[in-house]
């Protein structure tokens, strides 16, 4: 059971309209829940305009957002990115498997890949990049991706603070670390 109850339907129309736009029809998930239940709290973090496309690929943004997850021990967040997206985004079982147990030189990425891990790496381990890494980045991305990197390395070590700290459950359907 989570530490914070998250709301249970049925949902203010406003609140709905949210998890409609967000969820697409299916259930909302419960950190939307939870969230939503505290309305600074829930504006606060959707406004961080992070639930969007953005600059970067689908792959792209799966890569940083996996791995950001499971370098923050947070199964929740990452079982519930690697079922909505880890097909679409083209994530082999083997990058899956890599994105918690892998190292940023894993055979199983492209070399651009590897430095993108790498940033991802660096920031969890040391909240920056040093020059050489932020120029391996700069060289395959440019300023408003690697801002974009940045920003979703930092949402969600956030979102992986939340749903570790209320201690959510997990979602039925989305997967477990790998062994």
């Amino acid at each position: 059971m989570s530490r914070i109850a998250p709301l249970d339907p049925p949902y203010a129309s406003d609140v709905q309209q949210h998890f409609d736009r967000i969820m697409r029809g299916k259930p909302p998930l419960v950190l939307f829940r939870m969230m939503a239940g505290h309305p600074r709290a829930w504006e606060k973090f959707r406004g961080a305009s992070l639930l969007d496309r953005g600059p970067l690929s689908l792959r792209e943004r799966e890569i940083v957002i996996d791995r950001t997850c499971a370098l923050n021990s947070c199964e929740y967040e990452w079982g519930v990115h690697v079922t909505a997206f880890g097909a679409a985004a083209k994530l082999s079982e083997e990058q899956v498997h890599a994105t918690v147990h892998g190292n940023a030189n894993a055979e199983c990425w492209s070399p651009v890949e590897q430095v993108l891990i790498a940033a991802v790496d660096a920031l969890h381990a040391r909240a920056t990049l040093d020059d050489a890494e932020f120029a391996a980045l700069s060289a395959h991305y440019d300023d408003d991706q690697v801002l974009e990197i940045i920003l979703l390395c930092g949402f969600y070590r956030t979102v992986s603070y939340l749903a570790n700290a209320l201690a959510l459950p997990l979602e039925a359907t989305a997967a477990r670390f790998p062994k």
